[in-house]
């Protein structure tokens, strides 16, 4: 049997690497504050590892198709994020969400992206006991906290950081509609909406 803590970390590695290049994206917009997006990501995986936990103790497996749906999060905030850079400055154009907004739109894309994290995170936590599954909930938390370290170090890297913050704001959209995309794509959630 896998020790926990080496359980956590490869399963964690393997369903949230893609985060670093959201997060990218969100430590390079100027318009979000490092605490929003910290917030924001630490929720998004609260919730897909409560979501896995309450599936894994009542053995309901949640169709990777529905939880797809969450892919359209991502898609209109790139559209929305888009939109609003091609509006003329005078146009009166709503601004992005403030505050709260914005820690729910890095919780929603997080979440979104997390399709493959409540098919991985059930069966795994449905053969533990309780001791097990907290230890795995603490180094989850230790492992978002070093892939928030990880992108805002990027972000702000003397040689590194310049670009990504100057081309990340207008990649960004791009990336979350990508993102969007693939999740749509890669949990059958397109054959569902067809």
């Amino acid at each position: 049997m896998i020790a926990p803590a080496a359980l956590a970390v490869s399963l964690f590695l393997s369903t949230n690497i893609d985060d670093l290049f959201m997060l990218l994206g969100f430590f390079a917009d100027p318009g979000y504050r490092n605490r929003q997006i910290v917030l924001g990501q630490y929720a998004g995986i609260g919730v897909l590892f409560a979501a896995s936990l309450a599936a894994s103790l009542i053995a309901l497996v949640i169709p990777a198709a529905w939880v797809g749906l969450l892919g359209l999060a991502p898609i209109a905030i790139g559209l929305r994020k888009l939109a609003t850079a091609a509006a003329p400055a005078d146009a009166g154009t709503v601004p992005p969400p403030a505050g709260r907004g914005r820690v729910a739109a890095v919780t929603l894309v997080t979440i979104a992206n997390g399709a493959d994290n409540i098919s991985s995170y059930t069966p795994a936590l449905a053969t533990r006991g309780a001791a097990d599954i907290t230890v795995i909930a603490a180094v989850f938390a230790v492992m978002t906290a070093v892939l928030l370290a990880l992108a805002h170090a990027l972000t702000h890297h003397p040689r590194l950081g310049a670009p990504i913050r100057r081309h990340g704001r207008r990649v960004a959209p791009y990336v979350l509609i990508a993102l969007g995309a693939f999740i749509l794509h890669d949990a059958g959630t397109l054959a569902l909406l067809f």
